[in-house]
């Protein structure tokens, strides 16, 4: 072959190759399902996706905490003695003003007959000064009228002035000492009385139970000893604390569901009634205080409770699941699928309230189903294929899809 021959042989091979190359990109794009001319298109992602609910949805806080008596009182006698006799003991039912405890008498019973004798010779003493008032005044008036007479002397008759004043002034001595041995009777019967110890409280409950037993028979006391301690059990109280998160959110009346592990499966029902003004410095929360109703006494003080409250309340929500939500350039939103099922558009919503795998949106455009899984394979007006349909736990208590 002569060299002009390959000169032209050359261009044809060069020419041949590339033909075959370009078919070769042509096929591999043609594979991919796009032109060279329209640029590459995207395979369709696989995705699963859940409807868009709309219905009510809560925001529920749990707090532990424990149960408190409502109210209780310790039970002690007012004087010192001997316990002869208890005659209550731990969970027995206590009326208002039942005698709970006896003391040793003895003394109070030997108290008072000697304040009885006391009074009587006051009361003695009194009369005999009543009578010598009454000589004391009659002579008075017979040397008053000797002396109008002439008979007696002024000086008599100031004498017998003198003693019917001083015998006045021991009438009203005798009768002081009435009126005292009288209230030193009455106080050592209020003594002997206080030998027979009493539970009395205020408050529209008329029965309370023991819960602590301090003392028992034989033992001496000293005033102001304790012997029981009586709480009110219905309602009880339980006692939460919350951080300042929480805190704005509560109010008085909210409903409280409680939960406790002596009763499993069981809840209670109560209701805040009273909310600290303060937080505590060392924990920076505050006490929360509820009533729940306890006719059968089930609950008991120091009880571990799970306390829900619900904060807030929203009737009529845009609701997806929370797998839904996705960040795009530190910005929240979901993928809605299109009418036709086979294109996303990509949604910014504003997350409101959470309630277990369900999320509170609000946005545009927010209608249809969403993207569960997947969502990193997509972006806007991305192609998508719906591998499974699942109900979404949005749609699944509150509300059907929004069409």
């Amino acid at each position: 072959m002569t060299s002009a021959a390959s000169k032209r042989v050359l261009p044809i091979a060069v020419l041949i190759a590339a033909a075959v190359l370009g078919g070769v990109v042509y096929a591999v794009l043609k594979d991919r399902g796009g032109t060279g001319g329209a640029g590459p298109a995207a395979r369709p992602a696989p995705v699963e996706v859940a409807p868009i609910a709309r219905g009510p949805i809560t925001l529920n806080r749990t707090f532990s905490g424990e149960l408190e008596a409502l109210a209780e009182f310790v039970v002690a006698p007012k004087v010192s003695g001997r316990v002869e006799r208890v005659l209550v003991n731990i969970a027995d039912a206590v009326q208002r003003g039942q005698v709970v405890a006896e003391l040793d008498n003895d003394e109070y019973v030997q108290a008072v007959t000697q304040a009885r004798a006391d009074l009587a010779v006051a009361q003695a003493n009194r009369s005999e000064a009543e009578s010598i008032l009454e000589i004391a005044n009659r002579e008075f008036k017979r040397t008053e009228s000797l002396r109008k007479r002439g008979i007696a002397s002024d000086s008599e008759l100031d004498a017998a002035r003198q003693d019917l004043l001083a015998k006045r002034a021991q009438l009203t001595v005798a009768e002081a000492q009435v009126a005292k041995f009288a209230s030193a009777l009455e106080s050592a019967n209020i003594r002997l009385g206080y030998t027979r110890v009493t539970a009395g409280w205020s408050g529209a409950d008329d029965e309370r139970v023991v819960a602590e037993r301090y003392v028992d028979e034989g033992q001496t006391l000293a005033a102001n000893t304790p012997i029981l301690m009586i709480v009110d059990l219905d309602p009880i109280l339980g006692i939460v604390y919350v951080t300042e998160r929480d805190y704005a959110r509560m109010q008085p009346d909210q409903l409280v569901s409680l939960t406790t592990e002596a009763f499993p499966g069981e809840t209670f029902t109560g209701r805040i009634v009273r909310i600290a003004p303060v937080f505590r410095t060392a924990t920076r929360q505050a006490r929360i205080e509820m009533t729940i109703d306890n006719p059968q006494h089930r609950l008991k003080p120091g009880m571990f409770i799970q306390a829900t409250v619900e904060l807030s309340r929203v009737a009529d929500a845009v609701i997806v699941p929370e797998q839904a939500l996705t960040e795009r350039n530190d910005r929240t939103g979901v993928f809605v699928v299109s009418e036709d099922e086979k294109t996303v558009q990509w949604r910014e919503v504003a997350v409101g309230i959470r309630e277990g795998d369900r999320v509170q949106v609000e946005g545009q455009g927010l209608k249809g189903r969403v993207v569960v899984i997947g969502q990193q394979l997509v972006k806007d007006g991305a192609p998508i294929t719906i591998a499974t349909d699942q109900e979404a736990p949005a749609s699944g208590r509150n509300g059907a899809g929004v069409q």
